[in-house]
């Protein structure tokens, strides 16, 4: 039974401020999400006879996969196993991955990439043999990486996946927020309210109802100032999991990539990156003095787990008093960086800067979200029904730092395994949902840069008890003011794009921040100057995070018994209430 005044059972009774939907589709699963995770579940669930539906914020191919450059890992080459990629991979995750997903994602990752290939996509091969050309990145002990157009691997996926989707036929809604899920009164996943932005078959606010939704709207990065992540990713699949009573874990991991091209120290928004792989063909990072810094500091010098070098980049920085240090691949040659690295040659090329005869200003920003929704190894989110892949999602793959180009591979591996689970299950035809209504406040438009700067000072690559407790402290500042004027005077945003992303990213802000400050170690890519160490005897262990259903504004942040996962079990969060 739902509650008066909450909502479905298990929800937290908060949805955004919108107008009521003015149309609506009817599917059996409505993908939100158009990268590697999104379409590949799409294609897998339409191909099982499910009628499917596409819901995307931008076109088919405007999310994070196309900005891929480095490629996708797989033990494809001759002397690799799965087993040693495991083995990468748990130690990039610094003692919290989850080793049976990871497991699993290196065992059915090999045939996973056969079968993009079979979808069409098309990667580089030696001229000699044939065979898929594989490269290095950081924290592979093997050249494992299978990469398309040289550093274009994401463009070229991208392109692969939205042939197929097209030709299979698959109706798409483009340029689509989603807002909120459609739960039924026990609080059973019924689809989406989303809002069509621009002219078209739809527009304004509508529905798709479908009794299973699969979140896969990649990343959260413009939480910050700076980051690779494009203007799209403003956390919207984390804030509408959170609203419906789902729980998050391990927010607080952000990887800053340690090489995007530095601009300048106002530069906002999307940064062009300059990939790992860069560093993986014998690429080395030096300061001004041309000294090579991280040489000594890992074994694998420029090659280590990518918060590894971020941190060493940023001490360098700190010694010197720079805003950024340099990669240096002048040895590469005109003809190398042409063919090898085209995307990355014209991106800093167009910024004035030529890799071929001077070293590549750069310095980290943020990239990647190694926490999200969490999640079972079938895709499986705490709220029946929804299930969540790719970025948005905690597999427990990553833990508390995803290793390099691990991140393709992921998205592959867990929508397949979705729509596996949602085609061997028999569901009705989806609901309308219980309607619920808009208790939380919209923030304006431009609380989004005032969020980006708080991010950025308090919570960016160095953290500390004072600065995390400074950013905790704005951002409650930011909500209460909201939440005042709309009890107060019953006024709020209007609504609309800017106040739907800017209301998304403080929710996903203030939960990366509690986390953070919650946890009182430095663990992968989080790195508190004040506990400079990491505890395995207190904080081997996740932090789950929901919404309070009891009490407005309140996170519940719990830690795990271990660095094991609690089971899934929908609906059953009131457990965590303690």
């Amino acid at each position: 039974m739902s509650t008066p005044g909450r909502g479905p059972a298990g929800s937290t009774g908060i949805r955004l401020h919108a107008p009521a939907p003015g149309w609506s589709l009817d599917a059996d699963v409505v993908v939100v999400g158009s990268g590697v995770a999104g379409l590949t579940a799409a294609l897998r669930c339409a191909a099982a006879g499910r009628r499917t539906v596409v819901v995307t914020k931008a076109r088919l191919d405007d999310g994070s996969t196309r900005w891929a450059q480095g490629g996708i890992a797989a033990a494809l080459g001759d002397g690799d196993t799965p087993e040693q990629h495991l083995d990468d991979t748990l130690v990039a995750g610094a003692g919290l991955c989850d080793e049976e997903a990871v497991r699993l994602l290196v065992t059915e990752g090999p045939d996973a990439v056969r079968r993009l290939i079979d979808t069409g996509a098309v990667f580089d091969t030696s001229a000699e043999t044939g065979e898929i050309e594989l490269t290095r990145e950081g924290g592979h002990h093997r050249r494992r990486i299978a990469h398309a157009g040289g550093d274009a691997t994401g463009a070229e996926i991208s392109r692969a996946l939205v042939e197929a989707v097209h030709a299979a036929g698959i109706e798409t809604v483009e340029n689509a927020l989603v807002l909120d899920l459609l739960q039924d009164a026990q609080g059973r996943t019924a689809g989406v309210t989303l809002h069509v932005m621009g002219e078209g078959q739809h527009d304004g606010v509508g529905a798709v109802h479908a009794p299973a939704v699969i979140l896969a709207t990649g990343g959260m990065g413009q939480v910050f100032s700076a980051t690779t992540n494009p203007s799209v990713s403003t956390g919207d699949g984390v804030a509408l999991a959170l609203r419906a009573g789902a729980e998050v874990s391990d927010l607080e991991f952000v990887q800053f990539h340690p090489t995007v091209l530095f601009l300048g120290p106002d530069a906002e928004g999307q940064q062009p990156l300059v990939s790992e792989a860069v560093r993986g063909e014998g690429a080395y990072l030096v300061d001004a003095d041309g000294v090579r810094f991280m040489v000594g500091q890992h074994e694998l010098a420029e090659l280590a787990p990518r918060d590894i070098v971020a941190k060493g980049i940023m001490r360098r920085m700190q010694e010197q008093g720079a805003q950024h240090m340099y990669l240096d691949a002048r040895h590469f040659g005109a003809e190398m960086w042409e063919q090898r690295f085209p995307t990355i040659l014209a991106a800093c090329r167009s910024h004035g800067i030529d890799p071929v005869t001077e070293p590549i200003p750069v310095a980290p920003a943020a990239h990647y979200a190694s926490g999200g929704v969490r999640t079972d190894l079938h895709g499986r989110t705490t709220v029946p029904g929804l299930y969540a892949c790719g970025e948005v999602a905690c597999t427990g793959v990553h833990g508390a730092n995803r290793l390099a180009s691990n991140s393709l591979l992921e998205g592959l591996v867990f929508a397949e395994r979705i729509a596996e689970d949602i085609t061997a299950q028999e569901y009705g035809g989806g609901g309308p949902g219980v309607p619920v209504p808009s208790t939380g406040p919209l923030q304006p438009a431009e609380a989004r840069h005032e969020i980006q700067r708080i991010m950025t000072e308090g919570a960016g690559v160095l953290r500390s008890a004072a600065s995390l407790a400074a950013a905790a402290e704005a951002l409650e500042g930011l909500y209460a003011t909201a939440l005042t004027a709309l009890e107060t005077h019953g006024k709020t945003a209007v609504p609309g794009v800017d106040t739907w992303e800017a209301t998304n990213l403080l929710c996903v802000a203030r939960v990366l921040v509690a986390a953070a400050q919650r946890r009182a170690e430095t663990r992968g890519c989080h790195w508190r100057e004040d506990h400079p160490d990491r505890d395995d005897a207190r904080w081997r262990r996740h932090l789950v995070v929901r919404l309070s259903a009891t009490e407005k504004r309140a996170l519940v942040v719990v830690p795990t018994d271990s660095a094991d996962f609690p089971s899934v079990h929908p609906l059953s969060t009131p457990s965590l209430e303690q």
